[in-house]
């Protein structure tokens, strides 16, 4: 049963990647999701070496870089806030 499902995502993965590649505005969107990821990176990255709050480091990885493209600066406040309260 395990066989069947990893070969049903792979299929499912790859339709939508043809489907993403053939048409045009994907391509505007897949570029813009690539520049707020790498911006998302970066700004992460900055706040963790510049040190703008004294003992806080927010960890890279895809959660987190994630909640930034999505929600921006709210999200880092939101990752930091987060990191205060239950850390």
């Amino acid at each position: 049963m395990r066989t069947v499902w990893i070969a049903l995502l792979a299929v499912s993965g790859l339709g939508l990647a043809v489907m993403l590649l053939r048409h045009r505005v994907s391509w505007s969107w897949i570029s813009r999701f690539a520049l707020h990821l790498t911006v998302a990176a970066i700004a992460l990255y900055a706040l963790n070496g510049i040190g703008l709050i004294p003992g806080m480091y927010i960890p890279l990885n895809p959660a987190t870089i994630g909640t930034v493209v999505v929600l921006g600066l709210p999200g880092v406040a939101l990752l930091a806030g987060l990191q205060m309260t239950v850390i």
